[in-house]
């Protein structure tokens, strides 16, 4: 073993901060919140009934969705790059339920649905179609 550690080219570890070109920088993160402060964003379980572009919008999705009440929910999303809509119908999908309303394009949006994004990567997040609309998340 000797012979090894003689003939060895030494290593210069890598300064700490070094980072390779080839890995891209993590976003921010958020701050910090309390467990109670979690506890108010309420999480649903919506199925979407309908879903149409926006008019006079290139980004807007409207859904028209089963939340579990007898009126529904309206949510407007910016994500008609990824989805059409036809292909959305009959999905089931994660909605912040407690929002404040937003109007969009004259239109009020009464949620937002989650979703994941990476880069230039978009997905919402769908759920086993067995899960009925209204459920909790917990």
């Amino acid at each position: 073993m000797s012979e090894l550690n003689e003939t060895a080219a030494p290593v210069t570890p890598a300064a700490p901060d070094a980072v390779p070109a080839s890995v891209p920088e993590a976003p921010a993160q958020k701050p910090e919140i309390t467990f109670d402060v979690f506890e108010q964003v309420e999480l649903t379980v919506v199925k979407v009934k309908e879903c149409d572009h926006v008019k006079k919008s290139k980004k807007l999705l409207r859904f028209q969705l089963d939340d579990g009440t007898p009126e529904g929910r309206q949510i407007l999303s910016g994500i008609a790059a990824w989805y059409e809509p036809e292909d959305l119908v009959g999905k089931t999908l994660v909605a912040v339920t407690n929002l404040a309303p937003r109007k969009m394009m004259g239109l009020e949006s009464n949620g937002m649905l989650l979703s994941a994004e990476n880069g230039d990567s978009f997905t919402l997040v769908m759920l086993d179609d067995g899960i009925p609309a209204g459920a909790k998340l917990c």
